[in-house]
């Protein structure tokens, strides 16, 4: 028998434990950006596909698998790299291939409102997965993202602040998407598209630029001092300068670190927002109009559960999980705890707070208006 690549086997397993609960004729498909990851994944499902069930050796239970390719048209040849991604996809034997075009209102392009653009593309390509996903009656949904990229997400809440939600990372499974490589190294997914002969492409805006210059964010050049540059998204800058810095002091390992970190919170924030979930029920005063808090609910509770509760509540009156940092909910819970007749505290999205009677108002951003022109903007990163 042939020897498999290491790393061919360690895609397949990784596969194989998503595919086994699924039924006869499930369909699963992969979001294939014809990236590495993504690459790799799809040649991982193609080849468990046909024998996954209720053994690995059961093929009268092999689920279907097909993909999904989304071209969001940020990019020149953007249709092209679809169009080859879809082809390597086919060629794999996935179907079936659906590749969608995405249509930018304006101002989304150029990620004008909160996050950036690159949150700005992450959210309509959910939405076309989840569209894609209904239309066929697709079971899962699988998504390439990998160890490193687990790792720099979770640096990147750390430094947004967010708390152990954020640093929880990207979770394994939500709903009907799944990430079967959350356990592997970015160079095994390239491993296995080298030893499976798949050409994959390389997304500039994953590179950093050339002479390695800092870019800033938009509008931060000047506040800076900072030369302006072409854009760089923060978290390829994360992976272009922070974490080898952190591997080259810290040593090896600290990517797999990172990753069990998150394994480790996520545990302890699902228990936590389960358990403030219920503190918000508690402290709910029934009203059709605006969100209405029962401060005394609120302050006999818990520190970490109210502060959890509170960010909770900002983000149902439209804050977004991005942009809602420590500052925030410091500011709704000096409205609970420390109330000295402040005014309204502005939360991202246009959202606003405001305590009186003995109560916490929360109300969202009038309709048609994203930020109020006054809420406070931190500085936002990209996650899941």
């Amino acid at each position: 028998m042939a020897r498999v690549d290491p790393a061919v086997a360690a895609a397949r397993n990784a596969v194989r434990a998503v595919l086994a609960p699924l039924g006869p004729d499930d369909l699963v498909l992969v979001a294939c950006s014809g990236g590495a990851d993504s690459l790799a994944l799809a040649a991982a499902v193609a080849f468990e596909a046909r024998r996954v069930g209720r053994s690995v050796r059961s093929r009268g239970y092999a689920v279907r698998a097909g993909a999904v390719v989304v071209d969001h048209g940020l990019q020149t040849g953007s249709a092209d790299v679809a169009a080859r991604a879809a082809a390597q996809c086919s060629a794999l034997g996935l179907a079936p291939v659906v590749v969608r075009r995405v249509e930018w209102a304006d101002g989304d392009r150029t990620g004008a409102g909160d996050g950036g653009p690159e949150a700005a593309a992450r959210e309509v390509r959910y939405a076309e997965l989840a569209a894609v996903a209904e239309e066929t009656g697709a079971a899962r949904v699988l998504l390439g993202h990998t160890l490193d990229d687990q790792a720099e997400q979770v640096l990147l809440g750390l430094a947004r602040g967010a708390g152990a939600r954020s640093l929880a990372g990207m979770p394994r499974a939500r709903g009907v998407l799944h990430r079967p490589f959350l356990g592997l190294r970015r160079a095994q997914t390239e491993a296995v598209c080298a030893a499976s002969g798949l050409d994959f492409w390389t997304d500039p805006t994953n590179l950093l630029p050339d002479g390695d210059a800092v870019v800033p964010r938009p509008g931060q050049g000047e506040a800076t001092g900072r030369p302006r540059g072409p854009y760089t998204p923060l978290r390829s800058q994360v992976r272009g300068r922070v974490l080898p810095v952190l591997e080259s002091t810290l040593g090896p390992g600290v990517v797999e670190a990172l990753g069990r970190s998150a394994d480790q919170l996520r545990d302890d924030a699902d228990l936590l927002d389960a358990l403030a979930e219920e503190l918000l029920e508690r402290a709910r005063v029934p009203d059709d109009a605006e969100h209405i808090l029962d401060v005394g609910v609120l302050e006999r509770a818990h520190p970490a559960l109210r502060r959890r509760a509170l960010r909770r509540a900002a983000l149902a009156v439209g804050s977004r999980p991005t942009d809602t940092t420590t500052r925030h909910v410091d500011a709704l819970d000096a409205l609970v705890v420390s109330w000295g007749g402040q005014g309204s505290v502005h939360l991202p999205g246009g959202a606003r707070a405001r305590r009186a009677c003995g109560s916490l108002f929360l109300r969202a951003a009038p309709t048609g208006i994203s930020d109020g022109g006054t809420g406070v903007q931190p500085p936002s990163t990209t996650q899941e």
